[in-house]
């Protein structure tokens, strides 16, 4: 749960910078808006980063299984979820400065709205979208492994009632883990050619409700874990935090 929580921390200051950045890029002050370019750089990075740690977590629990203890676990996921980000935004900001700055939102409209954020377009493709394509081919195969799993908890031929609720709960649990994963922010590569229109309109409705599905994913994580039968039944992996 702990894992969950930073995605969570993440997700709100990339939306908190997100939203108040086309304030700040209305402001004179170009220092603020290097703050705002920065942080919501690193935030959004911090959010990739812990989407591929969800990754790396569910690969512990469904590929190693036995023999995960890890010292200090959730320690060393911090560092490099936190840490990963910091460095990569202190190189660019290091290199040039001038990376950062203000930036138009939809290029095609001179005078559209602008943001703090990447000008550099060869930064901001190799350290968002490069960065990004190598989280979701990880959390990709993780998902595969997962389905697989989930199809060998179903017997063929005739279901009875347990192993119908079984595939309900393997149904929800592919949904959760799908949000945790950040799945859906490839619907980034879909938003080209003819498919530009639609693609956008599922990318700004889908992940902006991301923190809404992951609470959703919380409140059943705790029903579940308030349930006695669930608690005899229930295997934990032992690591340290």
């Amino acid at each position: 749960m702990k894992v969950h929580v930073n995605l969570s921390i993440a997700l709100i200051l990339l939306n908190l910078h997100f939203l108040s950045s086309q304030w700040v890029a209305a402001q004179a002050s170009t220092g603020l808006c290097l703050y705002m370019a920065l942080s919501l750089h690193y935030c959004l990075l911090a959010t990739f980063s812990w989407m591929a740690l969800e990754g790396f977590h569910l690969y512990l629990l469904l590929v190693r299984v036995f023999n995960i203890y890890v010292r200090r676990y959730l320690l060393k996921l911090s560092v490099v979820g936190w840490g990963a980000p910091a460095v990569i935004v202190s190189l660019v900001a290091a290199i040039d400065r001038d990376s950062y700055g203000r930036v138009l939102l939809d290029s095609s409209v001179p005078n559209g709205t602008e943001v703090c954020y990447i000008v550099n377009t060869t930064v901001k493709m190799v350290t968002t979208v490069g960065v990004f394509s190598l989280v979701f081919v990880f959390n990709m195969i993780m998902l595969v492994v997962l389905v697989r799993r989930i199809v060998g908890l179903c017997p063929s031929g005739e279901f009875e009632q347990s192993d119908r609720n079984r595939a309900k709960q393997g149904v929800c649990t592919l949904l959760g883990v799908t949000t945790l994963l950040g799945l859906t922010w490839g619907l980034v590569f879909f938003s080209f050619g003819s498919l530009t229109t639609a693609g956008l309109y599922l990318f700004c409705i889908l992940n902006p409700l991301q923190g809404f599905f992951i609470f959703v994913w919380f409140v059943m994580s705790w029903r579940k874990t308030g349930n006695p039968t669930n608690n005899k039944s229930s295997v934990t992996p032992s690591t340290n935090s």
